[in-house]
């Protein structure tokens, strides 16, 4: 379970870097890496995943295989980490929190 968290934790990283104003390669690069290490991905594997992040730098975009495997590894772990990592809270947690509306308030 820990390692679930640590992916998915590795995993918001990637998406805050590709998503925010400092979108640095070396960063993206290290999220993938560790993410497939953490995934004891194949050496096949993990070539291509470098292969791809080399031809990102000479085209200066961002490939399309290398946000496919993040999402892939997004897909496998559980929802309920992912929602932890990324802050999302249950809905279950949030309606028990909701007491309801004072026709005052209307």
């Amino acid at each position: 379970m820990s390692g679930e968290v640590y992916q998915a934790q590795v995993l918001r990283n990637f998406f805050d870097t590709i998503t925010g104003t400092d979108r640095n390669l070396t960063r993206i690069y290290m999220c993938v890496m560790s993410l497939a290490k953490l995934r004891m991905e194949s050496p096949e594997r993990m070539t291509f995943l470098v292969d791809q992040l080399r031809k990102s730098k000479q085209k200066r975009e961002l490939s399309v295989d290398i946000i496919d495997y993040m999402c892939d590894v997004a897909r496998d772990l559980e929802l309920v980490t992912i929602q932890t990592a990324f802050g999302v809270k249950d809905i279950n947690a949030v309606s028990d929190e909701f007491s309801g509306i004072s026709l005052d308030s209307l």
